[in-house]
Parts: structure tokens; C-alpha cells; sequence
């Protein structure tokens, strides 16, 4: 996406949640909430675990479904969003990765976005995502990426008029847009390391809860492949959840977890590997 149309939607969704003192009613809550969960769920599940990652696989319909609604959480599309963060996995915390907090913290918050079109010029290549972009559907949501939003935007209000807006929007939009942030900022600064990753990534419990499970992230770095990031059973990782559920139905297939070997590799200590 072009760095103009990236800078505009930032700021005219973060205008527009300012205004959800002026326009609240708990209509309007409960439809940001509801959207939250499907948007986020669907950036987790689908964009990070099933595209990025291959944890696991999902019928085309089903795969196409989550990654539609991902589009609606306007953090990019999934060519884009998938070789961003395969380049983060790549190059963890070194000059190379778009978004380390080595860079400073809120460079890796925020800063990143509107600006990596200039500092990574390879990486708008998308060599990375092949898997993707040899398919119609991905290239199809890539190039209309913001048409979507404007769309959900419409339907918002003309169903609940500029509270719906506001809140199913903008509040919602930015709040999923900042935990997501705080993945790449503050699960790489505060939390606990109980994996040898070799990086900066953290475990952070608050993050795992907003973010369903994604804050589990030194889990995810030491085994990036896994379906399941709250590898603890008081980790909660809501998204494995519903891979898990998804899998108990026929859904989802191949789904991938690390073997007590590979735990046993990655443990800072004999008492990190579990049962």
C-alpha cells in the first residue's frame, strides 16, 4: 500500500475515535466489541497463524472467510501484512526487522509504518509471499485493500449513523491497531523470557489476554510453526481456542505443535518444559 494512503487511513481512523465521547451509546459499544473480536480474531488466526505461519490449514472458503474480515481490522492486506512479519521473523531484532524496539520504542510502536516504505524499499516486493500472491483472491484483497473498510463504514452508518461509525470504526480500529502495536513494541521490552529465542521477545499475560494469545510471544518465537502460542495451561491463548475447536469439527488440518524434543532445545531451564 502506497505510504500517502497508509499515513491518511492512520489518521482519519485516530480522528475518528476521538469523537466517541460525543457520540457513545451502548448500541454502538457492543457492535465495536463484536467487531473487535471478529477483526482481531481474525488478524491472529488467519493473517498470522494460517497465512504467515502455516500452523495449520483451513478449506479455502473457510481460509478466505477469516482473511476477508482480517482486511477489516485496516492493518494492510494479507500479502502485506504476512511478508512484513515473515521479515520480522527473519530478522529478529537486528537493523533488518522493520519494527525492533532497538530502534527505540515508539519507532517499533508506530513509527515503522509510515516509514519502512522508504527505509526497506525491498521489502514493497513482497518476495517472501509467493504462496500468496500466486493466488487471485490475495492479489484481489491487496489492490482493493481500502475499498472494504469504506464499504463496512457505509453499512455502519447507514445502520446506526455516526455513533456506529465512530465507535464500530474508529474506536474499534484504533484499539485493535494499538494492541497489535504492542505486540511489536512491548512484547519485545517487558515480560518474561523462558525460551532461548536468541531475541528480545517477551511473554506478557495482559497482552495475551487483549491480543487473544499473541502475547504469548516468547512462546511464539522460539516455536514460531505452533498452532498454539499459550503453551501453559494458564496461558490464555483464546485464538488456539478456536483453531482447537476448528479441529474437533473437521475444519482445521495439519495442525501443527512443538515437540517435547523441541522444547527441551529452547528451554532457558530443565523447569520451562512441560508435561
Amino acid at each position: 500500500m502506497e505510504a500517502s494512503t497508509t499515513k491518511f487511513l492512520f489518521l482519519a481512523t485516530h480522528c475518528l475515535a476521538l469523537l466517541g465521547p460525543f457520540y457513545f451509546n451502548w448500541s454502538a459499544f457492543w457492535i465495536a466489541v463484536a467487531l473487535y473480536f471478529v477483526t482481531c480474531v481474525s488478524i491472529t488466526l488467519s493473517f498470522h497463524r494460517n497465512l504467515a505461519h502455516r500452523s495449520f490449514k483451513l478449506p479455502k472458503w473457510l481460509e478466505y472467510s477469516f482473511a476477508y474480515c482480517g482486511v477489516l481490522s485496516l492493518q494492510g492486506s494479507p500479502i502485506e501484512w504476512v511478508s512484513i512479519h515473515r521479515v520480522h521473523h527473519q530478522y529478529t531484532d537486528t537493523l533488518d526487522d522493520l519494527h525492533s524496539p532497538i530502534k527505540g520504542f515508539w519507532y517499533s510502536h508506530f513509527g515503522w509504518i509510515v516509514d519502512y516504505h522508504s527505509r526497506f524499499p525491498d521489502a514493497l516486493e513482497f518476495k517472501n509471499v509467493g504462496d500468496l500472491k500466486k493466488q487471485w483472491y490475495y492479489r484481489f484483497l491487496h489492490y482493493t485493500y481500502p475499498c472494504h473498510s469504506v464499504a463496512l463504514g457505509i453499512l455502519l452508518y447507514a445502520g446506526g449513523g455516526l455513533p456506529f461509525l465512530v465507535w464500530g470504526m474508529g474506536v474499534r480500529t484504533v484499539f485493535l491497531l494499538q494492541i497489535t502495536f504492542s505486540i511489536n513494541s512491548i512484547c519485545h521490552i517487558w515480560g518474561k523470557q523462558v525460551w532461548n529465542t536468541g531475541d528480545l521477545s517477551r511473554n506478557n499475560w495482559l497482552l495475551g489476554l487483549l491480543a487473544l494469545g499473541e502475547g504469548w510471544h516468547n512462546n511464539h518465537h522460539a516455536f514460531e510453526y505452533s498452532a498454539r502460542q499459550g503453551l501453559e495451561w494458564w496461558e490464555i491463548d483464546t485464538t488456539w481456542y478456536i483453531i482447537r475447536f476448528l479441529e474437533a469439527i473437521g475444519l482445521a488440518t495439519d495442525v501443527k505443535l512443538p515437540t517435547e524434543a523441541h522444547k527441551k532445545r529452547k528451554a532457558l531451564c530443565k523447569n520451562n518444559t512441560m508435561e
